[in-house]
């Protein structure tokens, strides 16, 4: 990769794969704008048919990473492409039209990977959208593995419900209708249907239910709703979306939240502490909502504290990040328990904390206040000693102390992957916990696409609302009420 071999040429002579060699080689504003374009090319180089890793994929599929065995990650995800997706869809909206055609391709991709008959099941019934990975040659993967795996259908419908609207914002309601909504309508179904079976977590080890799993269901057929009216059709399976709304609050046990039920694996206890806690306040990030709790913004105070557990949790575990107190960015990983690969820090886990921070800077500015409450002061009081809950509009010089506090934390975040990001801009899935060297599977394209949304954020774009707002009635009683799918093959014709 070109891109990767220039990167740093100026500021560097060499690097060596020791913990001396990490340096503050540049400040964050000049690391952001010379890692953006490697993280653009590391998240094509892994899409076939052209990307010079991708090892013969189909057109539009995407490795998970440069990785054959160790861990083997020459299949495509289905949660994985869907969250990588996203970001490539933003950066389309923001102006880089080139990806139209990667995107197109993408699409007609995952409507042939929905009719694979798998491990999980079939299309005609639905319970084959649960299959987590495929063969990148489009076939079933039939090896053994954690499934079914529900989080991906509504990241999928997510990720293509914003390419929808654009083509209907462009006038183009028919492709709209025949290219996207076939694929969008199955995977909405499933999720109308399956929500109340339990299934694995984003970390393919717990079989339970998952905060992330409840969460994105729950954005995916609230927008699925508007979306299908918008295009003329119906969304059966939509109208369950307030039981998942009320079984989301479930996670919540007053600091923190508990990610997934049962919190154990055959390993070691876990805690629950997890960055899928994290992960789902970036993914139900709506800039047009207000602080809502029972949605988990991420200005929440719900979210706010959680934050400041789930990274405290890894201060004391990990050598690099010795020496670094409350208040201070810090290297985090999945959860704290982790022994996968040797448990270590991932960059998708300690961009994600900075994304956050980025997506609550957005929503105070909109809401023109910062109401600090005493469940979200630990977090401000390390930032800021001495700061007492309350209200503190935007014209006031706490305001701006607050806010200036927040975003130097969040780019502490962004220093830290700087700090471990080797000469060539290359992002593995983990660096090591106590030297910072690249550890796991090299190139991962979920790392690249969580920069690519994490400086987004902090530069100011910001996807279009989902609807949160309008879909905050908690039920009085949960209840695991679903509805039957009917799915059919969709056809996409570009």
């Amino acid at each position: 990769m070109l891109l990767k071999s220039v990167f740093f040429a100026n500021a560097i002579a060499s690097a060596v794969a020791s913990p001396a060699s990490f340096q503050k080689r540049q400040d964050v504003d000049s690391y952001v704008e010379a890692e953006k374009p490697i993280a653009l090319q590391g998240i094509l180089n892994n899409f076939g048919p052209n990307g010079n890793l991708s090892r013969g994929a189909a057109p539009g599929v995407s490795i998970a990473g440069n990785s054959e065995t160790n861990p083997p990650y020459i299949y495509t995800w289905t949660r994985d492409s869907g969250l990588t997706m996203q970001s490539l869809i933003q950066e389309f909206l923001t102006g880089n039209t080139s990806l139209e055609p990667l995107i197109q391709q993408y699409i007609t991709a995952q409507a042939k990977i929905q009719t694979i008959t798998n491990p999980s099941g079939t299309l005609s019934d639905g319970s084959g959208l649960g299959e987590p990975k495929f063969n990148i040659n489009l076939t079933a993967y039939t090896g053994p593995w954690g499934r079914p795996q529900r989080e991906g259908p509504a990241v999928r419908a997510s990720a293509l419900i914003a390419y929808g609207n654009h083509l209907l914002e462009q006038g183009q309601r028919d492709k709209a209708v025949q290219n996207v909504w076939p694929v969008v309508r199955n995977d909405l179904a499933y999720v109308g249907q399956y929500w109340n079976q339990t299934g694995f977590d984003l970390w393919e080890e717990v079989n339970g239910t998952s905060f992330f799993t409840t969460a994105v269901h729950h954005r995916a057929l609230v927008e699925g709703q508007t979306f299908a009216k918008a295009l003329g059709q119906t969304c059966e399976g939509c109208t369950v979306a307030p039981a998942l709304l009320c079984h989301l609050q479930e996670f919540w046990n007053g600091t923190a939240i508990v990610s997934n039920y049962p919190t154990a694996n055959d390993a070691k206890g876990r805690s629950g502490i997890d960055i899928n806690s994290v992960l789902t306040a970036i993914h139900v990030f709506d800039p047009a909502a207000r602080c809502d709790d029972v949605t988990f913004q991420p200005c929440s105070a719900r979210a706010l504290s959680n934050h400041k557990v789930f990274v405290d949790s890894f201060r004391a575990i990990y050598g690099i990040n010795q020496g670094k107190t409350a208040g201070k960015a810090v290297a985090v990983g999945r959860y704290p328990e982790d022994v996968f690969m040797g448990g270590n820090p991932w960059y998708l886990a300690t961009l994600a904390s900075a994304e956050m921070l980025y997506d609550a800077l957005h929503q105070w500015d909109h809401q023109h206040a910062i109401h600090i409450t005493n469940l979200s002061l630990p977090f401000f009081t390390d930032l800021l000693p001495g700061i007492k809950p309350g209200v503190y509009p935007s014209a006031t010089p706490t305001y701006q102390k607050i806010t200036s506090a927040v975003r130097t934390y969040a780019d502490g975040f962004l220093s830290v992957v700087q700090e471990y990001t080797p000469a060539d801009g290359g992002l593995s899935e983990e660096y090591d916990r106590d030297t910072g060297v690249q550890v796991s599977a090299p190139d991962l394209t979920w790392s690249y696409a969580s920069f690519l949304t994490a400086v987004a954020r902090r530069d100011g774009y910001v996807p279009s609302s989902w609807g949160s707002s309008a879909a905050l009635k908690v039920p009085g009683k949960c209840n695991g009420a679903s509805v039957k799918g009917s799915y059919a093959a969709a056809k996409p014709s570009w």
